[in-house]
């Protein structure tokens, strides 16, 4: 059963890590070279249900005339700390 736990864990820390790189991916003005675009288009793949999800809950926060704030990566991190929070003290 812990190690159950440990995945569910680790599974959290990681895709955690990947909303991470989306919001790092996202401030950067690139053009994506050929050999890293299939990383970045996996990335916003794996991410973009949880993240789309949450912005129909969330709307944008407007900072000022026509720019806005995505509040839904700081909501998915806090969500999935709370749930490793969850899991370490249900698996021990």
């Amino acid at each position: 059963m812990r190690l159950l736990g440990e995945v569910l864990w680790w599974a959290l820390f990681a895709y955690m890590w990947l909303i991470v790189c989306r919001v790092l991916i996202s401030w950067l003005p690139l053009r994506w070279p050929r050999g890293l675009r299939p990383l970045v288009v996996l990335i916003y793949d794996l991410t973009e249900p949880v993240l789309s999800a949450l912005r129909r809950i969330l709307p944008a926060v407007p900072v000022s005339g026509k720019v806005a704030l995505d509040a839904s990566p700081f909501v998915a991190i806090c969500m999935i700390a709370l749930l490793q929070w969850v899991i370490s003290l249900l698996f021990k």
